[in-house]
């Protein structure tokens, strides 16, 4: 077995249930297994396509070439070290059923997004404030606070499609090239910017994207206006391409600003890294108008489901308020109930948060996410039996179901480390970029004398929140230990690993 000083702690120590307490600053923590993202493919619901743009609606501007200076492999490989960084800096919510949903919506928009070149991956951050960001390499983030003021599904499919249009169009690329010639900052100095800002820094944020050079700000600032109006016009043929409301993202822009007049001198955090002027909301509205399709049908109780269970998480000592704001807005009768049975579950009244989770799941047996929950009280009460025979259940009709998966293998950590290993070896190898699910697999690996598996497991967790060198340093433990167990194999995959860490670290360094 791993040394017990290297062993990660038990996961339901480490990660209590996000509902159960509070971190110092207030903000919620992730849940002991709500902590893993996963990666669905959701079908595509297109819609009649939206008209061809007219002469008003070219006004909003198409930058030239969407490429740039920068590769999209250079591109992608300062994204995800920027993502290593940020996920060791900034607080996040993995909350596999919330994010098997956002990641759906990404899925349905991709097809539509001009997003041939790369696969998003999104990431939510544990905040109350609202926020939302792109990336190069494919990185959305949005802080759980979205889901506070996004009244409807189309709502918050519309920031995601937002900011699916700044990568599509190659957004930090081109600001690069013309950066170079004003001898502004590199891609990486930008995105140490982005860093700041999406952590929570606000204008100082702004202010390191903007550069130093004091004469060069407002010229940044304006160019970044006209690079929203151009992710506006693409996410907004996505989103009518993709069967959604255009309005709902004039209707958003809106509700954005109205609550940036209540906040006076503290707008938004989304509104500080997105300049808005009541002419882009103008302009966003009439061509939303134009792409109108009347096709958009009802998008069904999903969003208001899960937009229950992330409010809760931010509200667990006042679920009464939350209740309020979702019967404000109209929200799916059986997303109330869900609520009650999410706060049955909290409070350990696990047989009737049951009953609910199964009769909800009898009445709308196409929503996984009933089931899913169902098990995951079932998990969060000990009952571990009951919860992989509950996964077993949803697997046998949608094997690919990611929450399923990964809380049937945290409920089989406790029963049969050496099944939950074999499981959770299976999971990395479709989830390498999932930091968490490294940390449930170096658990198992210790638990059933896999030491060599146990330390790479750590070594990979480590290096995705941007720790190479603890990961560097559990590399050697790895290799030696799969070299006393004979595991040759696994030996050379560690050298090769080695390599790679190597060059992530070359690649972090830009941002320090």
């Amino acid at each position: 077995m791993l040394p017990a000083t290297l062993l990660p702690m038990p996961v339901r120590q480490q990660y209590p249930c996000p509902f159960k307490s509070q971190r110092p600053s207030g903000k919620h923590v992730m849940s002991r297994h709500m902590r893993f993202r996963c990666i669905v493919t959701a079908t595509l619901l297109l819609g009649t396509l939206p008209p061809p743009l007219t002469a008003q609606a070219s006004q909003l501007p198409a930058l030239g070439d969407a490429g740039a200076s920068y590769s999209s492999q250079e591109e992608f490989r300062l994204g995800r070290a920027w993502l290593r960084e940020f996920r060791g800096h900034v607080g996040q919510w993995r909350d596999p059923i919330t994010q098997n949903y956002v990641e759906s919506l990404v899925a349905r928009l991709v097809p539509n997004s001009q997003l041939s070149d790369v696969s998003p991956i999104v990431t939510l951050v544990s905040s109350r404030t609202l926020n939302a960001f792109a990336v190069p390499g494919g990185v959305i983030g949005l802080n759980t606070g979205l889901f506070l003021w996004a009244p409807d599904e189309d709502a918050f499919a519309s920031v995601l499609a937002h900011e699916m249009g700044h990568l599509s169009q190659h957004h930090f690329a081109r600001e690069m090239a013309r950066s170079e010639r004003a001898q502004l900052p590199t891609m990486a100095a930008m995105l140490a910017g982005l860093l700041v800002a999406a952590g929570g820094g606000g204008n100082l944020g702004v202010a390191t994207m903007a550069g130093t050079q004091a004469a060069a700000m407002q010229s940044q600032l304006s160019y970044s206006r006209r690079y929203e109006q151009e992710a506006d016009r693409v996410g907004l043929q996505a989103m009518a391409r993709s069967g959604m409301d255009p309005m709902a993202m004039p209707r958003m822009f809106a509700t954005m600003q109205r609550l940036s007049s209540m906040q006076g001198n503290t707008p938004p955090e989304f509104l500080l890294t997105h300049p808005m002027t009541q002419s882009r909301l103008s302009n966003t509205t009439s061509l939303a108008q134009q792409y109108q399709t009347g096709n958009h049908g009802d998008s069904g109780p999903e969003y208001d489901l899960t937009r229950a269970r992330a409010m809760l998480a931010m509200n667990m000592s006042d679920p009464a308020s939350v209740r309020i704001r979702l019967e404000q807005d109209h929200a799916h009768p059986i997303a109330l109930r869900y609520l009650d049975a999410l706060n049955d579950s909290i409070n350990q009244r696990t047989d009737q948060a049951l009953a609910t989770f199964d009769q909800l799941a009898r009445e709308a047996p196409d929503i996984l996410m009933l089931p899913a929950s169902a098990a995951d009280a079932a998990l969060d009460a000990g009952r571990r039996e009951e919860a992989v025979r509950r996964c077993e259940r949803i697997l046998r009709l949608t094997p690919d179901y990611y929450p399923a998966r990964i809380i049937q293998a945290e409920a089989q950590l406790g029963i049969n480390p050496s099944t939950a290993f074999r499981s959770l070896r299976t999971l990395s190898e479709t989830h390498a970029e999932d930091p968490d699910l490294w940390n449930l697999l170096s658990e198992a690996a210790g638990r059933s004398n896999r030491e060599d598996w146990g330390h790479l497991a750590l070594a990979e967790q480590l290096q995705l929140k941007g720790d190479i060198e603890g990961g560097l340093q559990q590399l050697d433990m790895a290799e030696k230990a799969s070299q006393r167990s004979g595991d040759y194999a696994l030996t050379s995959r560690i050298r090769e690993r080695r390599q790679d860490f190597s060059q992530y670290q070359q690649t972090l360094e830009k941002f320090r």
